[in-house]
């Protein structure tokens, strides 16, 4: 019903903040990295919107990207996963890290996210398994065995100590072509330094 609006900001109350449009003033919840990302109070701000009607409220959420209001969409096709824990998975962890979780399948990442226990997580992963994915840009992803390869080497550097950032940094210097074991000694010689 109401896909985007733009407005001046008059309030940031977290999650909540208030947009004024021509006169009107929204009452929008936004993720935290939404919210983190806004400008001063009395500067424009322009946001994607989805809107769940309930029986006892009407609330609208704002997103600052189309990659969050999807992954917010995505989510609350979830059985047992509502707007409130939607919410808070994106407060918890970017688009990017959901992705990768998801295509990783890695539930420790999710359960991090307050609110999220382990049977919640698990589903999550079942359900978003193939809908992210497109989102995450991996390094080299031309086909489902090049991804599995670039997969396995992360896996291993995060096994062995390194962040994911400094993981998918090590990914994206090694050739396209590349095993796993030589990718691995590849990466570490490239973290090393």
């Amino acid at each position: 019903m109401i896909g985007k609006l733009t407005g001046t900001l008059l309030e940031k109350n977290p999650p909540q903040i208030l947009l004024d449009c021509h006169g009107v003033g929204y009452e929008v919840d936004v993720p935290m990295s939404t919210f983190y990302n806004l400008p001063a109070t009395g500067e424009k701000v322009a946001l994607l919107t989805h809107f769940v009607v309930r029986e006892d409220a009407q609330i609208l959420y704002g997103f600052g990207s189309s990659g969050e209001r999807e992954a917010f969409r995505q989510l609350i096709k979830i059985s047992g996963v509502g707007p409130r824990t939607a919410l808070s998975v994106l407060s918890g962890m970017s688009v990017a890290d959901l992705a990768q979780a998801v295509s990783a399948q890695e539930s420790g990442r999710i359960v991090k996210v307050p609110g999220i226990g382990k049977k919640t997580a698990e589903r999550l992963l079942l359900e978003l398994k193939g809908k992210l994915g497109a989102d995450l840009n991996l390094p080299g992803g031309a086909g489902p065995a090049q991804s599995d390869v670039q997969s396995d080497i992360q896996q291993a550097l995060m096994a062995l100590g390194y962040s994911d950032k400094d993981a998918t940094a090590a990914l994206k210097a090694l050739p396209k072509d590349v095993g796993v074991s030589e990718g691995i000694k590849l990466a570490l010689k490239a973290l090393a330094k």
